[in-house]
């Protein structure tokens, strides 16, 4: 049996092609009356992925499992963190970023759908993890990179597990806002912690990175749009690290609870990485209006 359609207008003008906001019925530029599209009602198979995503995304529990590794709140973790460990942790988690972007773009090949390598870059990341927890804090800040890089691999595997292509500039970057997913960056309130309210405040920086890479093709050091991007991403990302790099700290956690810290961290973003390419993919196939409104009602 066929599904029910709803109306959706595009937002494209057919007379002078100027984009206009989601929803808009008349152009804002010339005024042309902007035609109405029929797209399918959202599938109940799709409405139950959509579910699966929204628990996913609204409920992350990492804290509880680095509490749980370490034997107290994360919180007692990060107060015992030397004096000037965070501006030096932010600057890592920027580095990261930066040095994943450029990995992003210049490596990310084969965009043909297959099933994700979870588990594979689990025990890569555990190995680093590992090697971090053993060595001490400064070097879980020159691991920091390294581990990122893997975890955005394996995000990009779950990406093209959704059907995305991964060589396009603006999944290579939807790979990167995972990272920004499940961290409360300092100025946010409660309104925007969410995931809608995450990616409206992302979304500029991530427009304009986006052009850029579709215009230029490559990561260039310095460049402002680029570096709005990954500021945008550290500033939520940075709390996670800091989680991170302070649950390490702790003189009893040594190299194995590193290994299993790393892993909590890398299933974190799985399942941010999981929850965020279905919710795209839904959009891909219903438009974002339609998505938000069925997310907002489960």
């Amino acid at each position: 049996m066929n599904n029910p359609v709803a109306q959706t207008p595009t937002n494209i003008c057919p007379y002078c092609a100027r984009e206009n906001r989601a929803g808009a019925r008349f152009c804002a530029v010339c005024g042309t009356a902007l035609s109405v599209a029929l797209v399918p009602a959202m599938a109940n198979a799709d409405r139950d992925a959509l579910k699966m995503a929204k628990l996913r995304l609204e409920h992350p529990n990492l804290a509880a499992k680095i509490a749980e590794y370490v034997g107290k709140p994360i919180e007692k973790a990060i107060g015992m963190l030397p004096a000037g460990a965070k501006d030096l942790i932010a600057d890592s988690s920027r580095g990261a970023l930066a040095t994943g972007l450029k990995f992003a773009v210049g490596t990310m090949g084969d965009p043909n759908p297959k099933a994700s390598q979870d588990r594979l870059h689990k025990i890569l990341v555990a190995g680093t993890g590992v090697v971090g927890g053993a060595a001490g804090l400064a070097s879980m800040l020159v691991e920091l990179p390294v581990s990122t890089c893997i975890m955005l691999r394996s995000i990009a595997d779950i990406a093209r597990s959704e059907g995305h292509d991964i060589t396009a500039p603006d999944v290579q970057l939807a790979c990167l806002e995972v990272f920004a997913l499940g961290g409360k960056a300092a100025s946010d309130d409660a309104s925007e912690e969410g995931y809608w309210a995450i990616r409206f405040a992302l979304a500029t920086a991530v427009s304009e990175a986006a052009t850029y890479l579709a215009n230029r093709g490559a990561v260039v050091e310095g460049v402002p749009q680029l570096v709005r991007f990954v500021s945008a991403i550290a500033a939520r990302f940075s709390v996670i690290v800091t989680e991170e790099v302070a649950a390490k700290a702790i003189p009893v956690v040594g190299a194995v609870s590193g290994g299993l810290i790393n892993l909590a961290f890398l299933d974190h973003f799985q399942e941010m990485a999981r929850g965020h390419f279905v919710v795209k993919r839904l959009e891909a196939q219903y438009g974002t209006d339609l998505v938000q409104a069925e997310y907002g009602k489960l």
